[in-house]
């Protein structure tokens, strides 16, 4: 008796709700043939596909979240022909479904963002856009609209009245939300102004990072230091701050070359005869020194009396350092690594305590770091080593041995093979 009891009991209790009792029924079956049937299917199909994007879905799981968008469906349908629309049982399930419907809408368009922005980095070109930090941008804007929507069903309130209550805790979120407005602000200007890619090398002092820009953020640029530390800087603090992006460098295809050799004064002079000789010896810098001595001679006939000729500073002639210049010029247009359509300039720098400095102006055509560094060296191993063709000596502090045994004088020219 008391069993049969219990049995009628539960019978009239699920009498009423029988028809809710087959919704839900449905709507879990509805979930488990989509989980199972629907997205097998898809996985296949988006395997067997030649574009990107499917796969970047499932990847992101864009499509196990959409699955749980069946049952929600299923339930807002149903629930008007299960339930009373005027019953207190029918309004409390219909928000949750609601508050559920809008959650799972949400977790949907976070994968298809995701899944968006993945497909875009696949091209080499546009990988190095920062949409990452617009991307978090526009998730975060989504998710608290998504928010109020969600309090709005569970408060029984208007949108509206939310959004209108928020003003009066647009302070606090200022406060809380700081970084992340400063830097959805700034990465809209990184983005529109295009002042950083993925990849570029930049220098920022303030932050002592000098390196390669591994991530751009919403709220944070992440930088992988020469030495491989990382430095993370706010995204607003590149735009309120200066920073040197090396970019258009390698996009240009030069490398600038600008090193100077500083030349003990004591050593410049004009050439003699036999150094002239000499030098007319180097394949580079025999067209240069037949002009120059054409030109020289044709002036001076016209302008130097004969008894003038016994005074070097009458006249014109050559000297070793404007030689010198000639050829540093000569050799560098010889050099294939060196480009001819950008500045190339050999020149004089102000005289100093530390000697006259002649200063290698030029570039490279080879941009990466250690190619350059190679090239740079090989160009001053070279100029250095011809010097003493010169007559020329290099500024050097006397150390304790040149001050001991005294400093020698310069070097006399060699004979060149």
């Amino acid at each position: 008796m008391n069993m049969n009891h219990y049995l009628e009991a539960i019978l009239q209790f699920i009498h009423p709700y029988r028809a809710l009792i087959i919704l839900c029924v449905a709507a879990f079956f509805s979930l488990f043939i989509a989980r199972k049937i629907f997205v097998p299917v898809f996985k296949k199909i988006a395997a067997h596909t030649k574009g990107q994007w499917d796969d970047m879905i499932v990847r992101y799981k864009g499509v196990e979240r959409f699955a749980h968008i069946v049952p929600a469906a299923i339930i807002a349908m149903g629930l008007p022909y299960a339930l009373k629309p005027t019953s207190e049982l029918f309004n409390i399930l219909s928000r949750a479904n609601n508050v559920y419907f809008i959650l799972v809408a949400y977790l949907v368009f976070d994968s298809l963002v995701s899944a968006t922005v993945a497909n875009i980095q696949l091209d080499e070109e546009k990988r190095q856009l920062p949409i990452r930090g617009l991307s978090q941008a526009l998730k975060l804007v989504v998710f608290i609209l998504s928010a109020i929507l969600m309090l709005s069903q569970i408060s029984q309130k208007s949108p509206v009245f939310l959004l209108s209550g928020l003003g009066a805790l647009t302070a606090v979120l200022m406060l809380v939300f700081k970084d992340t407005i400063l830097g959805f602000v700034a990465g809209i200007q990184i983005i529109a102004l295009r002042l950083i890619h993925v990849g570029d090398w930049i220098e920022f002092p303030k932050g002592g990072a000098d390196g390669t820009v591994v991530d751009v953020s919403l709220t944070s640029v992440r930088i992988r230091n020469w030495d491989n530390s990382v430095t993370s800087i706010p995204t607003y603090e590149l735009v309120s701050s200066p920073f040197k992006n090396w970019r258009a460098m390698s996009e240009s295809g030069g490398r600038r070359i600008q090193r100077s050799l500083s030349i003990d004064v004591q050593t410049v002079g004009f050439l003699t005869a036999l150094q002239i000789r000499e030098l007319l010896k180097i394949r580079l810098l025999r067209p240069y020194l037949e002009q120059r001595l054409r030109e020289i001679e044709e002036y001076n006939a016209k302008v130097l009396a004969p008894e003038d000729f016994e005074v070097l500073a009458n006249g014109r002639h050559l000297t070793n350092l404007g030689t010198f210049r000639a050829y540093c010029v000569a050799y560098l247009e010889s050099r294939a690594d060196i480009s001819k359509s950008m500045t190339l300039l050999v020149r004089q720098l102000q005289t100093g305590p530390e000697g006259q400095p002649i200063q290698i102006y030029a570039f490279t055509t080879n941009t990466d770091w250690i190619p350059y560094e190679n090239i740079q060296s090989d160009i001053f191993d070279h100029l250095i080593a011809v010097l003493p063709l010169f007559g020329l000596r290099l500024f050097q502090a006397p150390a304790g041995n040149d001050l001991h045994g005294g400093v020698d004088p310069a070097p006399s020219p060699k004979k060149i093979d």
